[in-house]
This record gives structure tokens, C-alpha cells and sequence, in this order.
């Protein structure tokens, strides 16, 4: 039964996709089938199998790892700031994000990050049918971020055609971050979080290809990589560490504001009409939740959480889904990898304002198609869902 409600959520995602398409009719549906078969062989393989437990452990294992060196910088600086056997959320989980985001710099000064980018960059494009650009940029947001990437395709950019365009930023909405996926694991299963990872990026083709769809031809599809003003070492990691802790910072920062406005509404409609705003939000998505394989019994709660994410952030909502101890671990590990991912509409403003900053029309023409965008990176995120939602 199970399998039949995915199926159905499936066509729901496509026709929703569909629905929105600005070229039918030039929709290609061999490169669909072809990343979308994949999506499920990676699915099953990371949460089915004994070589996907030893990829996720030892993953998992590498930021176990790097976050109890970040511990390290963190205690000598905040020492005794928490009670013993207790760490504020600040601390535990944004603060290293400075250490990794350094571990970044240092791999992209030695040149092994962009080497590794462009090569699976160049691989995806074989499999996608989409340009060598759009496929480093998928794989480049992943490690570098959603505003970040855009630095290394800046020359680019003021030649990209709205379509390209659109891509480019979907493939930036759609993933997470590297510096930040160890957050991420103190607040859910790794295994969820991995699996988010290679999901989206296949998914974010996959919605693309059907709303925004076009063929780039061999004149179009150069690239040519930015590379960055060469800086001594040590330059190049104090800006690393800066950019981490700005991060941190405004993810915080964030995290006060959405956590609170989210309680104030709460109470608002709690007072008014006797039931919170999540809530209402939670019976709206509820028929999304079930169609991708939320149990009916839970897919309120489970809607709530998603539709915290898409309006506050990915954190606000994993902070949610940790308060409902309730929920079956199936529609725990359907929401986590829900979750993983840029797709809310803060992320509008962020994108826009990175291209803004490198490209001015070009920023005006993302502002543009930003809400077109977020419904594309949410749908993205149904999508590896419901694939994961195939084998828990």
C-alpha cells in the first residue's frame, strides 16, 4: 500500500511541476526517467544496505570527528559559559561551523575541492542532458553554499539567459551547504541527512528539467571557473573563519527572530481561535505529507514541521520535529530528509542579493522568479522524500 501512495505522490509532484512549466512541450523525459531510476537505486543503497550503513557511518564518523575538534577551539574560548554536562544549542551546534568552514578554505586552496567539483560536475552533465555549468554549480553549492557559489561563476553570469538562470539558483536552493551538515547531524540521523544530500541533487534537475525546460548548446555550454585572487595562506584562512562565524552569527540571529515570531503568532491565533498557526499550517500540508508516505494518523504533526520550514528555515524545523517524540520513526526519517535542504523563502532574498552583489540586472531578474523558485526547491524536497520514503 505503501508503494502505491508514493506512486500517487510521484504523479502529484510531476503534475505540480508540470503545472508550472513555462515549456511543455520541450520537456525531455529520457534524462527524467534516467535520474529518477538512479534516485532510487542511491536510496536503497544508502538506507538499505550494508555498504550504505558503512558510507553513512564513516561520513557521519569524519564530522563525529571534526565536531569534537571544533569543541576543542570552542572550550578554550567559552569554557565554564555552560553548566557542566550542558552546551547552549549556539555553542553545540552553529560555533562549528567556523573550524569546518575553515577545513573548506584550506581544501580549496590546495586546489582539491575545485578538481573534485568540476570532475562529479562533469559527470552529471552526461547524465542530466543539462550544460556542464548548471552541473558544476549544483555540485559547487553543496560545498561552497547558496550564496557563495555564485563568486566562482561570476563571469558568467551577466551572460546567463533567464532560463540558465533559474537553474543555476534552483541548484543553490535546493541543497545544503558542506559547512553546515554537521549541524545538521546533532539535530537529526545522519543517515537522513546523507541521504538528503545525493538526493537533491538529482532532484533538483529532475523539477527543473520539467518547469524550466531547454537544451544548451555546444557554443553555450562553456566553463569557465573563476578563479580566485591568489592570497597567501594564512589570508585565505582568516577570511574562511570570518565567513564561518558570519554564518553562525546570522543563523542565530535567524533562529531568534523566526523561533519568536512563530511563538507570538502562535499565541495570536491560540487566543483568537483556539488553535496555533502551525497547526493550521500542519491540516495544509497534510495531503502532501501523506502522499509521499507520512502515515494519515500523522501527517498533521509531520505537515506542521515541513511547513515551519518553508516559512522560518531548515533549523527552526529540526528543532520542531526534535519536540515531537511521538512521531513513527518512518515519518521522522520522511521529514528529516525533508528538511535538508535551502528551500524557504528567506533563501529568496539571500540568492537574490548574492547574484545582486556580482550582477545588478541579473539580481533584479532572480528577485523576479523568486517565488517560482521557492515552489520549485520545496517540490524538490517533496521528491527525495517521497524516494525515501520507498525503503523506511
Amino acid at each position: 500500500m505503501k508503494y502505491l501512495i508514493i506512486l500517487v505522490g510521484l504523479v502529484v509532484i510531476y503534475l505540480l511541476a508540470y503545472v508550472a512549466s513555462n515549456g511543455r512541450n520541450r520537456i525531455r523525459y529520457r534524462p527524467l526517467l534516467v535520474m529518477i531510476v538512479l534516485q532510487i537505486i542511491l536510496a536503497f543503497l544508502l538506507l538499505n544496505t550494508e555498504i550504505g550503513e558503512w558510507v553513512i557511518r564513516g561520513f557521519a564518523s569524519v564530522f563525529v570527528q571534526l565536531l569534537a575538534y571544533a569543541g576543542e577551539g570552542i572550550n578554550f574560548v567559552f569554557g565554564g559559559l555552560a553548566n557542566e554536562g550542558q552546551a547552549p544549542f549556539f555553542l553545540s551546534v552553529l560555533l562549528p561551523i567556523v573550524f569546518i568552514s575553515a577545513l573548506i578554505g584550506i581544501l580549496q586552496y590546495i586546489r582539491i575541492l575545485p578538481i573534485i567539483i568540476s570532475i562529479i560536475g562533469l559527470v552529471l552533465s552526461k547524465v542530466n542532458g543539462m550544460g556542464r555549468l548548471e552541473s558544476y554549480n549544483a555540485v559547487a553549492s553543496a560545498v561552497l553554499g547558496q550564496s557563495e557559489v555564485f563568486i566562482s561563476v561570476k563571469k558568467q553570469i551577466g551572460l546567463m539567459p533567464k532560463h540558465r538562470m533559474y537553474t543555476l539558483c534552483a541548484s543553490a536552493m535546493s541543497t545544503v551547504s558542506m559547512s553546515i551538515v554537521g549541524a545538521y547531524m546533532t539535530m537529526i540521523d545522519p543517515k537522513y541527512v546523507v541521504t538528503a544530500l545525493v538526493l537533491n541533487l538529482f532532484g533538483g534537475f529532475i523539477i527543473a528539467s520539467i518547469i524550466n525546460p531547454y537544451v544548451v548548446s555546444k557554443e553555450e555550454d562553456l566553463l569557465e571557473v573563476k578563479e580566485e585572487e591568489k592570497q597567501s595562506f594564512f589570508e585565505m584562512l582568516g577570511e574562511y573563519i570570518l565567513d564561518g562565524f558570519k554564518v553562525a552569527i546570522v543563523v542565530a540571529a535567524m533562529l531568534i527572530g523566526f523561533v519568536a515570531l512563530i511563538s507570538m503568532i502562535n499565541g495570536i491565533f491560540n487566543s483568537i481561535f483556539g488553535i496555533s498557526f502551525q497547526q493550521i499550517l500542519g491540516y495544509v500540508f497534510a495531503p502532501f505529507a501523506f502522499v509521499i508516505g507520512v502515515p494519515w494518523g500523522e501527517a498533521v504533526e509531520a505537515g506542521s514541521i515541513m511547513a515551519t520550514k518553508l516559512v522560518s528555515n531548515e533549523f527552526v524545523a529540526m528543532l520542531e520535529l526534535g519536540q515531537h517524540t511521538g512521531l513513527s520513526n518512518r515519518t521522522v526519517g520522511i521529514v528529516s530528509v525533508f528538511l535538508v535542504s535551502f528551500a524557504n523563502f528567506s533563501s529568496i532574498g539571500i540568492i537574490a542579493g548574492a547574484v545582486k552583489g556580482l550582477h545588478e540586472q541579473q539580481g533584479n531578474v532572480v528577485a523576479r522568479f523568486g517565488l517560482k523558485l521557492l515552489y520549485g526547491a520545496t517540490l524538490v524536497s517533496f521528491l527525495s522524500a517521497a524516494i525515501a520514503g520507498l525503503f523506511l
